[in-house]
């Protein structure tokens, strides 16, 4: 707070040709019109003096530089100086004054005593925000002095500065280190209405959008004060989204850059996918990050209710940026449902939100439960958004095959994570009702994605998870790579190939198996049953070719057992008889002849193992 307390002033008698200056018992004589000019103003280093044949009285700090100047020419335009009491130099003759919170400070303070000394002063757009709080703090009002500095000032804001779209940006941007004073005297207003009606109004002749740069190069309170203003005036939506998302694509980090200056503080990919570090920072780092968070959170208050103001990339863009900076839950809560309102416009890619948590910060996580890569939960409540917002809207129907193909590519990526449970995987999967996948394709490949990155699931695991796919609306080519799958239960198996032979029966019955239960979606559309019946030959064939190559290569493997069961018997039968000749009398040659029923002796004959050994 300034000091007001009413001291010993200077008072000028009658004479112009000099004053007196009376403190206590002392008084001096001073010429006004040597005061007044001046001979020279000299710098040296953080000093500043005024060259006079009259010996300077009064030293003033203003920041860490110290000016010593006339009293007389400061309290004659001053009023805020005539009114504080002033502390007696130790140093040397005269007084110490040390102005704290100096609106624009020494160079400000500088125009200021050229100005009270009598000199020309330059107004520009660069200088008159800075003058007029500086005026407004010394009070530099009309009662001293007719067309005083406040006066002066205003009338340059008003006619010359209002006027110019070039210069009420320049003055604006002026303002940000002026706070609260710029506020308070309503300049920051002042130009952000000029700004914003000029943003609307100015249109022949020149592009939509032509004022983004500009207003992109201030300071994020001055920037959302334009942008309420513009919304105020009724400009289209979608132009105050596009001026939104130009400002944050200049003043935040895309997430690989973000990523990038992470890594230098020794975070890997894997360990973490991103993370903001805290306690550990160094203290720049930690106000990059507050800053971060404050334009999330304005860019995030400012936006325009409507749907097609912004694109649902931005929104899962700001989205991860307000997650890694830890911004407001409440706007984290509000982001979320956003997205869920355009989800049918988002692509996989901007759906892999890093996996993060608050308390991350600073420390790698060695926790016993392992963390996924991306955050799964923060996808799931957008399900929740998007199904609770359609349901409003009454427009969620079968076949809603852009969201319920962006689900099953998004499983298909976060499949591959070794940390994702088939809980989490099974309850994503049945976040949209039943009816919303015509086709099981993509659903059937991030089941099977997740069973090659799960190699070791259990078989009822296996089970589990299949029977989240309807083999009924799997196309001919997956039919086909199901059938072959040897990760696939047997059971699962079996049920493609039973569907795939009901259709068959249902087609060479001419029946339509694909509009059977949908029969009122394709009545009175001659050309589109025509179609079906083509794409349902060309089905046919492909299940007969293939039931063809099932039938050949079950035959080549019947052909196989065969032979093999020929080679076991032959070997069975050889070792039985081989084994009988051994237990045989002939085998030990204890028969060397024998008589024939008629009485005659028959021909010795030659034992088993000498013929044997013979051959």
């Amino acid at each position: 707070m300034r000091n007001s307390i009413p001291v010993a002033r200077l008072r000028s008698p009658g004479n112009d040709s000099d004053c007196t200056d009376q403190v206590g018992n002392q008084t001096m004589v001073v010429p006004t019109k040597r005061i007044t000019m001046a001979e020279s103003f000299e710098k040296n280093e953080h000093s500043w003096f005024v060259t006079s044949q009259v010996p300077t009285d009064l030293s003033i700090q203003v920041q860490d530089t110290t000016f010593n100047v006339h009293k007389y020419p400061l309290v004659s335009k001053c009023g805020y100086i005539g009114q504080i009491e002033l502390q007696p130099s130790i140093s040397n003759f005269g007084y110490d004054l040390k102005l704290d919170n100096f609106p624009g400070g020494p160079e400000t303070f500088e125009i200021i005593l050229k100005y009270c000394y009598g000199l020309p002063i330059d107004l520009n757009p660069n200088n008159v925000a800075p003058l007029r709080c500086a005026s407004e703090f010394l009070e530099m009002t009309e009662e001293l002095e007719d067309g005083n500095l406040i006066s002066k000032t205003e009338a340059f804001l008003t006619f010359v500065v209002l006027s110019s779209w070039r210069d009420s940006i320049t003055v604006l941007k002026t303002c940000e280190n002026l706070s609260p004073w710029a506020e308070n005297l309503q300049i920051v207003r002042r130009c952000s209405d000029s700004i914003a009606w000029k943003a609307c109004t100015t249109r022949e002749m020149i592009i939509e959008g032509w004022w983004f740069d500009d207003v992109a190069t201030l300071n994020i309170d001055h920037f959302a004060r334009i942008i309420r203003a513009i919304r105020a005036k009724g400009l289209k939506p979608e132009t105050t989204g596009s001026c939104i998302m130009h400002y944050a694509e200049k003043w935040l980090p895309r997430m690989d850059v973000e990523f990038e200056r992470l890594k230098g503080h020794g975070y890997g990919k894997n360990e973490l996918q991103l993370s903001i570090l805290s306690g550990k920072r160094e203290e720049g780092e930690v106000g990059h990050n507050k800053e971060q968070r404050m334009i999330i959170e304005s860019l995030v208050s400012i936006l325009p209710p409507q749907k097609e103001a912004v694109s649902c990339k931005f929104l899962l863009w700001m989205l991860k940026m307000a997650i890694v900076y830890s911004a407001a839950p409440a706007l984290i809560s509000e982001l979320e449902k956003r997205v869920g309102m355009v989800l049918e416009d988002a692509n996989v890619n901007d759906l892999l939100i890093p996996s993060y948590r608050k308390e991350d910060q600073g420390k790698l996580v060695n926790s016993p439960e392992k963390r996924t890569i991306h955050d799964i939960d923060v996808v799931q409540r957008i399900m929740e958004y998007f199904l609770m917002h359609e349901q409003q809207q009454q427009q969620l129907k079968p076949g809603r095959s852009d969201v319920s193909k962006l689900l099953d590519n998004y499983l298909a990526e976060i499949a591959r994570d070794p940390n994702l449970s088939i809980t989490k995987f099974q309850v994503l999967a049945e976040a949209l009702p039943e009816n919303t996948r015509i086709c099981h394709d993509g659903l059937y490949r991030a089941i099977d994605t997740y069973l090659k990155t799960h190699s070791s699931l259990s078989e009822h695991d296996r089970r589990r998870l299949c029977k989240l796919m309807d083999c009924e609306k799997l196309s001919p080519d997956a039919c086909m790579h199901a059938s072959q799958n040897d990760r696939l239960p047997l059971r699962t198996v079996m049920q493609v190939l039973f569907s795939e032979q009901v259709k068959m029966r249902a087609t060479m019955q001419g029946k339509d198996p694909v509009a059977s239960g949908n029969n009122s979606e394709h009545e009175g559309s001659p050309t589109s049953t025509k179609t079906q019946i083509k794409t349902l030959k060309e089905e046919l064939e492909k299940v007969k070719t293939m039931i063809a190559e099932l039938q050949t290569e079950y035959s080549e493997l019947q052909k196989e057992y065969e032979k093999i069961n020929y080679k076991q018997r032959s070997v069975l039968g050889w070792s039985l008889g081989w084994r009988k000749i051994k237990n045989s009398a002939i085998f030990h040659g204890k028969v060397d002849e024998s008589e024939t029923g008629d009485g005659h002796q028959r021909p010795s004959r030659v034992s088993l193992r000498r013929r044997l050994s013979m051959s």
